[in-house]
């Protein structure tokens, strides 16, 4: 406990003003320490109601303290009682506790009233008065109780009237075994011990009737004498209304005092057994302390107020009648305290009041004493005035102190407590122990102590960290006794505390440390389980806490301990149950405790189990045709049934196989069951849940039905040739359960279709199949089947068609004719047969047709395969894809039917027309030298017509990754070889060769070689020959950058090269306005920044948002500092951040007052004739790189009068611009999209790749339009048109 402050005064100058604000404040109780002087305080006494067992020592509590110690001394009866005179009385030393040693002394002699006195130089302390009695257990008065005989359905009392003892004794009813009477709503125990009946039976009949009182302090019993009862039957008592046994009349009355316990009962007799209920001023009883007991006969209410006084109604009902009884309930109350006199410690001059207010019923009488003596007999005081329950101490001085006792007394009881009052004047002190550290919860309360004890009263002021300050206003409050709460203690709140205490006679600090720590939750929450019995059950608990605090988690099982088993296993965060059992069902629930606070969760784990088999199978109900089953369904271990299956066995013709018959819902225990003739039954029951199914029940007696004509026909009834002459009838034969008699045949029946002629039919048994002979081919037959027994036939069947065997067609289709819709497609056309030649079903047509050779060729090629289509159904024409070109077909049709193919038609030949040839079947370069090579190559495999030749296309490729314009050279359809000559030393060359028939080129074989210089050897890079099919355009995809060399062989380009950085090169300059950025830049960002920063800083990164820009001025920078500067790309959707290396910008410093030649007059003239200048030499540059660029059509030439050949003009010697996966730069003679930019290949493909895609293509002039990377551009002209944006090139062409 720490020491509080009593703020029960004030200095004021005048009394009223002193009086208004002393009773508005806040009192509580004041611990003065020990080592200052004090009047004593009580601390420990004996209850006022002492009942001692005469077989112990008598001992009388009675402790206090003070300074210096108090001496005690006892009253009894009211005067003083000499403890030394009497050797079995001691006291205990340091105390004034009395201990009697009544052994062999008449316990009597010590009863009374004792009063206990502490003594010191500054006050008197009294106890009070503690009434000691003895408890007594008296015997049972001789009494003969007398045979009670009574006819059955009256009521009876028993009456026990145990002797008065003390305290009162506990009434139990028990038989001469020692067995408890069992009560219930008709039989019970009256609050008084009596027996009630309100109506005996014959089995009330009985001659130990014993009532028991168990007396609580001597642990001792007493029985009353036996009590017979015999219940007559010669002439009961018949049905009646309800009575009131007890209490009697229509209304009584009940006192209770105010805490304690009211107990109100009633007691009816009637037949039937009355049925009880209550309310209270006319209405239902609802409070939390109301409850009810022994039948609701009895209505207990705790811990009574004021407020449950009042008329309380029970009711007695049966079904003759009702009868009610009125009890008036008044509540009194002994003294209780509102508001007790608290101990005050004043400084000399100080004023303090004591008040002493109690309530109760009737109202008490308050009376003051000062040291024990009435205040009115005590020595006159003037500083002091006592107004009814007030004690007003004015202007107090040093060596006044005393104790004052109030008492307040009514009928009812008595209090009495003592206060005193402490004059001192004393330094402030923190009794708090320093450096105290309190650990909170986050969001919970923190009450940071400063218990402090001072004459005048200290004033407490709170620091936190030493420096701010604390007021009194949220989130903290400082209380009366000085403790500091914060509301909601948050991380933040954590830290040094300081509170000072002060007063007139000196200043006392202490220091307080405060930590809040997380709060321990559990994530994870353990969940429910339903789990079969014999597996596994795991509970999770994953568990956070504050990393300081040491967590213990524990594991539950309904609230108690996990059993002390092995199939138990505790985890770190979790709990497993393995092969769990029904005992292990219940809640399970994880608690995380640490030294601050807990958490915990719990679910339940509920075993469940395939049912049990349902039992007591019955049979009731029984016909022919019907039976009714009835059973006992078994536990369904905690998983209901969802159903009941119901199987049967046929004894008489399938022993031993159960067969399911129905199934019934979960909650029926009941089926009404269909049944088939001449069966010998047998039932049983499976009942499924969740888990499956149940064992089956123990079998139903056998139940044998009655044969019967059957009820049904065979099924799947079909009637099928299987030769030109027959039908073929079969059937699904009756099971011998459906057959439902003995002697089962089958009666078959047949008749030709619209033929109105007489059914044929024939008897057969144990069969499924007959078969009728000497028939047409492929007629209709009604058939039917019919069963049979030794009972009389089955119902009458149904007919059904069937048809007799199929023959081979006997025609072939005629007029065939074959049109050629191009050189792989054709379309035959036919007439159908007759459908009687056809002789079956028909299925369809079948063309089957053969290559025999290429036109171009004389002999018939024998390596053909035969290749036939299909065409279901009555069709006349169908198509024929997939020829070769330039071919002779031979075709030839035939019906068909389910039996087979018929005669083929005659043979009809067509040719099919030419078509574009395939590639080459190699390309080689050979004999390289400085300037030529010679490249061979043969044939294409299929020429798919004649050909007319070869167009071969070259384009060299230099270093600078530019492409050079493309040269055609028409070749003879003979020629296999070619020197190329002319070349440039040194220089790649892509090649693509194709042949050509009159209709058109046929797909591109490529080639790259390296001419060579010097005496170096050549290099070819290799491909797979890349075929191109298309247009006869070579394709736009170009070769990759590669290195030419001279004296060795490149590596063959077969992987594909890293895409390349985002940005090139990073360009700075300074200037007064601040420094200039520039950059290359390649990249699909859409983000773009520019970011510095001062060298050397750890401060964040500026950034300026430039975006398709490739300059930027930064402004404002810091003259004399120099900047770390980068441009950054980003893109939301792309997490890789592309990145120029870091430049080092210094920015000058502001210059002194010097002549800057930038101003200078001649200065600027001089630099604006230079720039004149430079811009009429770049007007004349871009003239005439415009027209260079274009690859103009030079004039022809007489040895190339071919109008593709286009031969590179040597004295140009212009290349177009080899797209680098960089630089990504138009093509020179190809136009700029009017965006002004060139979009970027999406994937860098190796140069395998070269002759795939046809978006490329050429101009009149041969040069190569598009992208070598093989991206088509877009809106690109020929001619001089222009669609560019705005640029310099741009501007210069337009004055051309």
């Amino acid at each position: 406990m720490h020491p509080t402050t009593d703020r029960n005064r004030k200095w004021l100058p005048g009394f009223g003003a002193m009086l208004l604000v002393l009773l508005s404040r806040v009192t509580s109780a004041l611990e003065v320490p020990l080592d200052l002087p004090q009047p004593p305080t009580i601390t420990l006494q004996s209850p006022k109601d002492y009942i001692f067992d005469p077989r112990e020592n008598i001992v009388i509590h009675c402790e206090a303290k003070g300074k210096p110690s108090p001496s005690f001394s006892w009253t009894r009866n009211g005067t003083h009682f000499d403890v030394e005179k009497d050797s079995k009385v001691l006291i205990k030393p340091g105390s004034g506790t009395l201990v009697i040693d009544i052994s062999g002394e008449k316990a009597e002699a010590y009863e009374g009233t004792y009063q206990c006195t502490a003594h010191n130089e500054h006050g008197t302390a009294v106890s009070n008065n503690i009434v000691i009695r003895q408890s007594r257990s008296p015997l049972w008065s001789k009494e003969r109780n007398e045979a009670i005989t009574v006819q059955m359905g009256v009521s009876v009392v028993l009456q026990c009237r145990p002797p008065a003892g003390l305290p009162p004794p506990v009434i139990f009813w028990m038989d001469n075994n020692f067995q408890r009477l069992q009560l219930d709503k008709r039989v019970s125990q009256a609050l008084n011990g009596d027996l009630y009946f309100s109506n005996v039976l014959q089995e009330d009949t009985r001659s130990d009737y014993i009532c028991y009182a168990r007396f609580p302090h001597t642990q001792t019993i007493q029985q009353k004498q036996p009590i017979s009862v015999t219940v007559l039957n010669n002439s009961p008592q018949g049905e009646r209304r309800p009575g009131f046994m007890m209490p009697p009349g229509p209304t009584s009355t009940k006192m209770v005092l105010r805490g304690e316990t009211l107990e109100l009962e009633c007691i009816a007799e009637g037949l039937p057994t009355p049925e009880m209920s209550w309310q209270k001023d006319g209405a239902e009883l609802s409070d939390s302390r109301t409850s009810f007991q022994n039948f609701k006969k009895t209505l207990k209410i705790s811990d009574v107020n004021e407020a449950d006084g009042g008329d309380y109604r029970c009711t007695a009902a049966n079904n003759l009648g009702t009868v009610h009884h009125i009890i008036k309930v008044t509540v009194k109350a002994a003294p209780f305290w509102v508001s007790a006199p608290r101990n005050l410690v004043l400084a000399p001059n100080e004023t303090g009041i004591l008040t002493c207010r109690v309530s109760g019923e009737p109202k008490p009488k308050i009376s003051w004493f000062v040291n024990g003596v009435p205040i009115e007999n005590a020595p006159e005081d003037h500083t002091r005035k006592v107004e009814d329950d007030t004690v007003i101490l004015s202007n107090v001085q040093s060596g006044s102190s005393a104790v004052y006792q109030c008492n307040a007394s009514n009928e009812f009881g008595y209090l009495m407590a003592n206060a005193f009052v402490s004059v001192l004047a004393e330094a402030p002190r923190v009794l708090t122990p320093p450096n105290r550290v309190y650990q909170v919860i986050t969001n919970n309360p923190a009450l940071l102590h400063c218990s402090s004890f001072g004459s005048p009263i200290p004033t407490i002021t709170w620091f936190k960290d030493s420096q701010t300050s604390i007021k009194n206003g949220d989130p903290y409050v400082i209380h009366e006794n000085g403790t500091l709460e914060i509301h909601v203690a948050q991380p933040l709140d954590s830290g040094k505390y300081t509170c000072i205490a002060t007063n007139n006679l000196g200043i006392k600090e202490n220091h307080v440390f405060l930590e809040v720590k997380v709060s321990t939750r559990i994530l994870k929450q353990p969940e429910y389980k339903v789990v079969q019995r014999g597996m596994s059950a795991v509970f999770e608990c994953k568990v956070k806490h504050d990393p300081s605090l040491i967590p213990t988690m524990t594991w539950l099982k309904d609230n108690g301990e996990l059993p002390d088993d092995e199939r138990f296993e505790v985890d770190t965060d979790s709990l497993t149950v393995k092969h769990v059992t029904d005992e292990d069902e219940g809640t399970y629930t994880c608690i995380m405790n640490t030294t601050l606070d807990r958490d915990s969760a719990s679910a339940m784990l509920t075993v469940v189990e395939k049912p049990d088999a349902p039992t007591d199978l019955e049979l009731t109900d029984q016909t022919d045709r019907s039976v009714q089953l009835t059973w006992i369904p078994g536990d369904d271990h905690n998983s209901p049934t969802q159903k009941f299956l119901i199987q049967y066995e046929d004894l008489l013709h399938q022993p031993g196989l159960w067969i399911n018959l129905t199934e019934v819902a979960g909650t029926g225990t009941t089926a009404q069951l269909k049944l088939s003739p001449f069966v010998y039954y047998s039932f049983r029951v499976l009942a499924q849940n969740l888990v499956g199914y149940s064992d089956p029940s123990q079998p139903s007696r056998q139940y044998r039905t009655n044969p019967a004509a059957p009820d049904e026909n065979p099924s799947d009834v079909q009637g099928v040739g299987t030769e030109s002459d027959n039908l073929v009838i079969s059937w699904t034969p009756l099971t011998g359960f459906q057959s439902n008699g003995p002697g089962l045949e089958y009666k078959v029946l047949w008749r030709q279709k619209d033929m109105d002629g007489e059914w044929s039919s024939k008897n057969v048994a144990n069969v499924s199949r007959f078969v009728v002979t000497g028939i047409p081919t492929f007629v209709p037959f009604e058939i039917k089947v019919q069963a049979i027994n030794d009972y009389g036939s089955g119902p009458e069947p149904e007919a059904l068609i069937g048809y007799s065997g199929e023959d081979m067609p006997l025609s072939a289709p005629e007029s065939v004719q074959v049109m050629v819709h191009n050189s792989t497609l054709a379309e035959v056309h036919w007439e159908p047969v007759s459908h009687p030649s056809v002789r079956g079903k028909l299925q369809g047509y079948k063309v089957f047709y053969q290559r025999e050779r290429g036109l171009h060729e004389t002999e018939k090629t024998t390596d053909e395969e035969e290749q036939v289509l299909t065409f279901s159904g009555n069709r006349t024409e169908g198509r024929l894809p997939g020829l070769q070109p330039y071919s002779l077909y031979i075709l030839f049709i035939r019906v068909v039917n389910s039996r087979g193919e018929g005669p083929q038609s005659p043979s009809k030949t067509f040719e099919t027309p030419e078509g574009v040839p395939g590639p080459p079947s190699f390309l080689k370069v050979l004999n390289p030298s400085l300037d030529s090579l010679t490249l061979e190559w043969g044939p294409p495999m299929n020429n798919n017509g004649r050909l007319a030749g070869f167009t071969l296309k070259y384009q060299p490729v230099n270093t600078t990754n530019e492409l050079g314009p493309v040269k055609i050279v028409t070749l003879l359809a003979n020629e296999t070889t070619i020197t190329l000559s002319s070349l440039n030393s040194s220089m790649l060359y892509k090649f693509y060769l194709s042949a050509k028939t009159i209709k058109g080129s046929g797909p591109f074989i490529t080639e790259e070689a390296f001419t060579v210089m010097d005496t170096g050897e050549f290099s070819v890079i290799k491909h797979s020959p890349a075929v191109e099919s298309g247009k006869g355009n070579p394709p736009t995809e170009p070769p990759h950058p590669t290195i030419p060399i001279t004296q060795s062989v490149p590596p063959p380009f077969h992987k594909a090269p890293p895409v390349g950085p985002a940005f090139g090169n990073v360009n700075t300059s300074v200037s007064e306005d601040g420094a200039a950025i520039s950059w290359e830049y390649f990249g699909h960002h859409k983000n773009v920044f520019v970011e510095y920063i001062v060298e050397n800083s750890k401060d964040d990164w500026e950034k300026e948002l430039v975006n398709s820009s490739h300059s930027h001025m930064i402004k404002g920078l810091k003259p004399g500092t120099s900047y770390r500067v980068r441009v950054v790309a980003r893109d939301p959707a792309d997490p890789t951040v592309h990145s120029t290396d870091e430049v080092l910008v210094t920015v000058p410093a502001v210059p002194s007052r010097q002549v800057d030649i930038a101003t200078q007059g001649w200065f600027i003239g001089l630099m604006c004739a230079i720039a004149l200048l430079i811009l009429v030499l770049l007007i004349v540059c871009f003239i005439k790189r415009n027209k260079g660029g274009k690859y103009p059509v030079k004039e022809k030439e007489d040895a190339h009068q071919d109008p593709e050949i286009q031969p590179m003009k040597e004295d140009d010697g212009t290349f177009g611009e080899y797209s680098d996966t960089e630089d990504h730069k138009p093509l020179k003679g190809s136009r700029t999209p009017s965006n002004g930019t060139v979009r970027r290949d999406e994937s860098d493909d190796s140069l395998v790749d070269y002759g795939e895609g046809g978006d490329g293509q050429f101009n009149e002039d041969g040069s190569f339009i598009g992208q070598y990377s093989g991206k088509k551009e877009k809106d690109t002209h020929e001619g001089n048109e222009s669609s560019e944006a705005p640029s310099p090139v741009n501007a210069m062409n337009s004055f051309v």
